[in-house]
């Protein structure tokens, strides 16, 4: 599913009140943290996850594997915190057609 950008306007307003699920700390990104975002995901459609990591480099390619590894969109990255969209079945986050 691709967004255009009014969607994706739309979805960083829906975003924007959601506190993070999801914290990767330490550790990295490992299979446990990719299958709770993953559940996440599948139980939210939006969440936020925090990347805990000072470098940019580090914390872009975390964030291309999350949306590889889980199918989801990336709708923003604001410092630490990422912001990602994937429909679920239920379909529970209606998206206008812009």
């Amino acid at each position: 599913m691709n967004l255009n950008k009014k969607q994706i306007q739309y979805v960083k307003g829906l975003a924007h009140s959601l506190k993070p699920v999801v914290l990767i700390g330490n550790n990295g990104l490992t299979e446990a943290v990719v299958a709770e975002i993953d559940f996440a995901l599948n139980h939210h459609e939006l969440i936020k996850v925090k990347i805990n990591t000072e470098d940019r480099d580090t914390k872009a390619l975390v964030v291309e594997a999350i949306c590889r590894e889980t199918n989801a969109i990336k709708i923003q990255v604001i410092g630490k915190t990422l912001v990602i969209y994937r429909q679920s079945e239920e379909k529970k986050i209606r998206i206008p057609k812009f």
